[in-house]
Protein backbone atom coordinates (compact mmCIF):
# COMPACT_ATOMS: atom_id res chain seq x y z
CA UNK A 1 0.00 0.00 0.00
CA UNK A 2 1.51 3.32 -0.99
CA UNK A 3 1.67 6.26 1.37
CA UNK A 4 -1.01 8.17 -0.54
CA UNK A 5 -3.58 5.43 -0.02
CA UNK A 6 -2.71 4.89 3.64
CA UNK A 7 -2.20 8.44 4.86
CA UNK A 8 -3.80 10.97 2.53
CA UNK A 9 -7.38 9.93 3.16
CA UNK A 10 -10.23 7.65 2.13
CA UNK A 11 -12.55 7.48 -0.87
CA UNK A 12 -15.99 9.05 -0.43
CA UNK A 13 -18.79 6.49 -0.20
CA UNK A 14 -21.29 7.01 -3.05
CA UNK A 15 -24.45 8.73 -1.84
CA UNK A 16 -22.99 9.68 1.53
CA UNK A 17 -24.44 12.97 2.77
CA UNK A 18 -20.92 14.07 3.70
CA UNK A 19 -19.94 14.14 0.00
CA UNK A 20 -20.87 17.84 -0.58
CA UNK A 21 -18.74 18.87 2.41
CA UNK A 22 -15.76 16.87 1.15
CA UNK A 23 -16.17 18.43 -2.29
CA UNK A 24 -16.29 21.92 -0.77
CA UNK A 25 -13.10 21.26 1.18
CA UNK A 26 -11.44 19.94 -1.97
CA UNK A 27 -12.37 23.09 -3.89
CA UNK A 28 -10.99 25.21 -1.05
CA UNK A 29 -7.70 23.32 -1.17
CA UNK A 30 -7.51 23.96 -4.91
CA UNK A 31 -8.31 27.67 -4.53
CA UNK A 32 -5.62 28.05 -1.85
CA UNK A 33 -3.10 26.15 -3.96
CA UNK A 34 -3.72 28.25 -7.05
CA UNK A 35 -3.69 31.49 -5.03
CA UNK A 36 -0.29 30.49 -3.65
CA UNK A 37 1.02 29.83 -7.16
CA UNK A 38 1.79 26.18 -6.37
CA UNK A 39 1.29 23.56 -9.06
CA UNK A 40 -0.16 20.11 -8.41
CA UNK A 41 3.22 18.51 -8.95
CA UNK A 42 4.92 20.94 -6.58
CA UNK A 43 2.32 20.33 -3.91
CA UNK A 44 2.55 16.56 -4.33
CA UNK A 45 6.33 16.70 -3.99
CA UNK A 46 6.21 18.98 -0.95
CA UNK A 47 3.64 16.85 0.86
CA UNK A 48 5.17 13.58 -0.40
CA UNK A 49 2.02 12.26 -2.05
CA UNK A 50 1.24 11.27 -5.59
CA UNK A 51 -0.15 13.89 -7.98
CA UNK A 52 -3.22 11.72 -8.56
CA UNK A 53 -3.94 11.78 -4.81
CA UNK A 54 -3.77 15.58 -4.73
CA UNK A 55 -6.16 15.82 -7.69
CA UNK A 56 -8.61 13.34 -6.11
CA UNK A 57 -8.72 15.41 -2.92
CA UNK A 58 -9.26 18.64 -4.87
CA UNK A 59 -12.18 17.23 -6.84
CA UNK A 60 -13.78 15.79 -3.70
CA UNK A 61 -13.31 12.13 -4.50
CA UNK A 62 -11.00 11.57 -1.54
CA UNK A 63 -11.51 12.51 2.11
CA UNK A 64 -8.28 14.16 3.30
CA UNK A 65 -6.86 13.32 6.68
CA UNK A 66 -6.56 16.22 9.15
CA UNK A 67 -2.78 15.83 8.91
CA UNK A 68 -2.94 16.44 5.16
CA UNK A 69 -4.93 19.65 5.69
CA UNK A 70 -2.53 20.78 8.40
CA UNK A 71 0.50 20.37 6.14
CA UNK A 72 -1.29 21.89 3.13
CA UNK A 73 -2.31 24.87 5.29
CA UNK A 74 1.32 25.49 6.20
CA UNK A 75 2.61 25.01 2.66
CA UNK A 76 0.00 27.28 1.07
CA UNK A 77 -0.03 29.84 3.92
CA UNK A 78 -3.80 29.42 4.13
CA UNK A 79 -3.95 31.08 7.58
CA UNK A 80 -5.84 28.22 9.18
CA UNK A 81 -8.65 28.03 6.61
CA UNK A 82 -7.74 24.46 5.65
CA UNK A 83 -6.79 23.38 9.15
CA UNK A 84 -10.24 24.45 10.39
CA UNK A 85 -11.85 21.53 8.54
CA UNK A 86 -9.62 18.94 10.21
CA UNK A 87 -12.20 17.65 12.70
CA UNK A 88 -14.94 17.55 10.05
CA UNK A 89 -12.74 15.43 7.81
CA UNK A 90 -11.71 13.23 10.74
CA UNK A 91 -15.36 12.29 11.18
CA UNK A 92 -16.07 12.13 7.46
CA UNK A 93 -13.46 9.50 6.79
CA UNK A 94 -15.22 6.95 8.98
CA UNK A 95 -17.79 4.69 7.25
CA UNK A 96 -21.25 6.21 7.26
CA UNK A 97 -22.81 3.64 9.62
CA UNK A 98 -19.95 4.03 12.10
CA UNK A 99 -20.17 7.82 11.96
CA UNK A 100 -23.89 7.72 12.67
CA UNK A 101 -23.39 5.38 15.64
CA UNK A 102 -20.59 7.56 17.04
CA UNK A 103 -22.83 10.64 16.83
CA UNK A 104 -25.56 8.86 18.81
CA UNK A 105 -23.06 7.66 21.40
CA UNK A 106 -21.73 11.19 21.83
CA UNK A 107 -25.27 12.43 22.59
CA UNK A 108 -25.96 9.68 25.11
CA UNK A 109 -26.18 10.19 28.86
CA UNK A 110 -26.68 6.48 29.54
CA UNK A 111 -25.78 3.35 27.57
CA UNK A 112 -27.05 -0.17 28.20
CA UNK A 113 -24.98 -2.64 26.18
CA UNK A 114 -25.34 -6.42 26.11
CA UNK A 115 -22.92 -8.48 24.00
CA UNK A 116 -23.34 -12.19 23.36
CA UNK A 117 -20.73 -13.11 20.73
CA UNK A 118 -17.84 -10.67 21.00
CA UNK A 119 -16.54 -8.10 23.44
CA UNK A 120 -18.34 -4.81 22.84
CA UNK A 121 -16.58 -2.43 20.44
CA UNK A 122 -16.24 0.33 23.06
CA UNK A 123 -14.26 -2.07 25.25
CA UNK A 124 -11.96 -3.42 22.53
CA UNK A 125 -8.25 -2.75 22.25
CA UNK A 126 -6.95 -1.81 18.83
CA UNK A 127 -5.22 -5.14 18.22
CA UNK A 128 -8.29 -7.10 19.31
CA UNK A 129 -10.57 -4.99 17.10
CA UNK A 130 -8.27 -5.45 14.09
CA UNK A 131 -8.12 -9.22 14.62
CA UNK A 132 -11.89 -9.44 15.10
CA UNK A 133 -12.70 -7.38 12.01
CA UNK A 134 -10.20 -9.53 10.13
CA UNK A 135 -12.42 -12.58 10.69
CA UNK A 136 -15.36 -11.09 8.78
CA UNK A 137 -16.27 -12.59 5.40
CA UNK A 138 -16.03 -11.48 2.73
CA UNK A 139 -12.75 -10.14 4.03
CA UNK A 140 -12.08 -6.41 4.12
CA UNK A 141 -9.30 -5.15 1.83
CA UNK A 142 -6.28 -4.03 3.95
CA UNK A 143 -7.04 -0.31 3.69
CA UNK A 144 -10.72 -0.82 4.58
CA UNK A 145 -9.74 -3.00 7.52
CA UNK A 146 -7.56 -0.20 8.85
CA UNK A 147 -10.34 2.30 8.24
CA UNK A 148 -12.83 0.23 10.24
CA UNK A 149 -10.33 -0.33 13.05
CA UNK A 150 -9.48 3.36 13.26
CA UNK A 151 -13.16 4.28 13.32
CA UNK A 152 -13.87 1.83 16.11
CA UNK A 153 -11.05 3.23 18.21
CA UNK A 154 -12.22 6.79 17.61
CA UNK A 155 -15.60 5.97 19.15
CA UNK A 156 -13.86 5.36 22.48
CA UNK A 157 -13.42 9.11 22.88
CA UNK A 158 -16.88 9.00 24.48
CA UNK A 159 -15.14 7.83 27.67
CA UNK A 160 -13.31 11.16 27.80
CA UNK A 161 -16.44 13.31 27.78
CA UNK A 162 -17.15 15.48 30.79
CA UNK A 163 -19.54 14.54 32.19
CA UNK A 164 -19.21 11.06 30.75
CA UNK A 165 -22.26 8.90 30.04
CA UNK A 166 -23.20 6.17 32.50
CA UNK A 167 -22.20 2.83 30.97
CA UNK A 168 -23.62 -0.59 31.74
CA UNK A 169 -21.96 -3.49 29.93
CA UNK A 170 -23.09 -7.10 30.22
CA UNK A 171 -20.95 -9.61 28.35
CA UNK A 172 -21.47 -13.32 27.92
CA UNK A 173 -18.73 -15.48 29.41
CA UNK A 174 -17.82 -16.85 25.98
CA UNK A 175 -16.74 -13.38 24.82
CA UNK A 176 -13.99 -13.43 27.46
CA UNK A 177 -12.71 -16.84 26.46
CA UNK A 178 -12.69 -16.73 22.65
CA UNK A 179 -8.97 -16.14 21.78
CA UNK A 180 -9.50 -13.59 19.02
CA UNK A 181 -6.05 -12.68 17.70
CA UNK A 182 -4.34 -15.27 19.91
CA UNK A 183 -3.71 -15.70 23.62
CA UNK A 184 -1.58 -12.59 24.15
CA UNK A 185 -4.06 -10.34 22.34
CA UNK A 186 -6.83 -11.74 24.55
CA UNK A 187 -4.73 -11.26 27.68
CA UNK A 188 -4.15 -7.59 26.88
CA UNK A 189 -7.83 -7.23 26.03
CA UNK A 190 -8.92 -8.59 29.41
CA UNK A 191 -6.38 -6.41 31.21
CA UNK A 192 -7.78 -3.38 29.39
CA UNK A 193 -11.30 -4.29 30.43
CA UNK A 194 -10.23 -4.47 34.07
CA UNK A 195 -8.89 -0.92 33.75
CA UNK A 196 -12.07 0.36 32.08
CA UNK A 197 -14.23 -1.32 34.72
CA UNK A 198 -12.56 0.78 37.41
CA UNK A 199 -13.87 4.02 35.91
CA UNK A 200 -16.55 5.51 38.20
CA UNK A 201 -19.12 5.76 35.42
CA UNK A 202 -18.68 2.19 34.13
CA UNK A 203 -20.46 -0.91 35.37
CA UNK A 204 -19.24 -4.13 33.77
CA UNK A 205 -20.90 -7.47 34.37
CA UNK A 206 -20.36 -11.02 33.10
CA UNK A 207 -23.19 -13.41 32.27
CA UNK A 208 -22.01 -16.95 33.09
CA UNK A 209 -22.72 -19.58 30.46
CA UNK A 210 -24.39 -21.64 33.18
CA UNK A 211 -27.29 -19.14 33.26
CA UNK A 212 -29.52 -21.18 31.00
CA UNK A 213 -32.66 -19.05 30.97
CA UNK A 214 -32.26 -15.36 30.30
CA UNK A 215 -33.68 -13.05 27.61
CA UNK A 216 -30.34 -12.39 25.94
CA UNK A 217 -30.71 -15.48 23.81
CA UNK A 218 -32.32 -13.31 21.12
CA UNK A 219 -29.03 -11.49 20.46
CA UNK A 220 -27.25 -8.25 21.26
CA UNK A 221 -29.07 -5.38 22.92
CA UNK A 222 -28.14 -1.72 22.81
CA UNK A 223 -30.10 1.10 24.43
CA UNK A 224 -28.87 4.69 24.28
CA UNK A 225 -30.65 7.30 26.39
CA UNK A 226 -30.42 11.04 25.71
CA UNK A 227 -30.66 14.10 27.92
CA UNK A 228 -34.07 15.11 26.56
CA UNK A 229 -35.64 11.86 27.73
CA UNK A 230 -35.67 10.18 24.32
CA UNK A 231 -33.66 7.16 23.35
CA UNK A 232 -32.58 4.75 20.63
CA UNK A 233 -32.32 1.00 20.86
CA UNK A 234 -31.75 -2.06 18.78
CA UNK A 235 -31.51 -5.80 19.17
CA UNK A 236 -30.73 -8.69 16.88
CA UNK A 237 -33.92 -10.49 17.85
CA UNK A 238 -36.69 -7.96 17.19
CA UNK A 239 -37.71 -5.01 15.00
CA UNK A 240 -35.84 -6.44 12.04
CA UNK A 241 -32.55 -5.60 13.77
CA UNK A 242 -33.16 -1.92 12.94
CA UNK A 243 -32.76 1.00 15.38
CA UNK A 244 -35.98 1.96 17.16
CA UNK A 245 -36.99 5.06 19.11
CA UNK A 246 -40.66 4.36 19.81
CA UNK A 247 -41.14 4.43 23.63
CA UNK A 248 -43.08 1.14 23.45
CA UNK A 249 -40.16 -0.62 21.78
CA UNK A 250 -37.65 0.95 24.15
CA UNK A 251 -39.65 -0.33 27.14
CA UNK A 252 -39.34 -3.85 25.75
CA UNK A 253 -35.57 -3.49 25.47
CA UNK A 254 -35.34 -1.88 28.91
CA UNK A 255 -37.26 -4.78 30.45
CA UNK A 256 -35.14 -7.36 28.67
CA UNK A 257 -31.89 -5.65 29.61
CA UNK A 258 -32.99 -5.24 33.23
CA UNK A 259 -33.56 -8.97 33.58
CA UNK A 260 -30.20 -9.73 31.96
CA UNK A 261 -28.47 -7.27 34.29
CA UNK A 262 -30.10 -8.85 37.34
CA UNK A 263 -29.13 -12.39 36.33
CA UNK A 264 -25.48 -11.57 35.54
CA UNK A 265 -22.68 -11.58 38.08
CA UNK A 266 -22.42 -8.39 40.11
CA UNK A 267 -19.74 -5.89 39.00
CA UNK A 268 -17.51 -7.00 41.88
CA UNK A 269 -17.99 -10.69 41.08
CA UNK A 270 -17.40 -9.96 37.41
CA UNK A 271 -14.00 -8.35 38.07
CA UNK A 272 -12.96 -11.44 40.04
CA UNK A 273 -14.22 -13.62 37.18
CA UNK A 274 -12.18 -11.69 34.59
CA UNK A 275 -9.08 -11.88 36.80
CA UNK A 276 -9.55 -15.65 37.16
CA UNK A 277 -10.00 -15.99 33.40
CA UNK A 278 -6.75 -14.08 32.90
CA UNK A 279 -5.03 -16.47 35.26
CA UNK A 280 -6.13 -19.42 33.14
CA UNK A 281 -4.51 -18.07 29.96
Amino acid sequence: MDKGVDEAGWDVEPGDEIEPVVQAVGRLVKVCREAAGVSVSEMAAALQYGEDMVRKIERGARIPRPEYLERADQLLKAQGHLRAFGEDMRRARYPKKVRQLAELEERSVEMLLYSNHNIHGLLQTEEYARALLGTWRPAYPPDELERMTTARMARKSVFERSPAPEFSFVLEEVTLRRPVGGTMVLRRQLEHMLDVAKLPFVELQVMPTARANHPGTGGRIQVLKFADGTGMGRTDGDFGGRPVSDPRHLRVLDLRYGIIRAQALTPEESLVFIEETLGEL
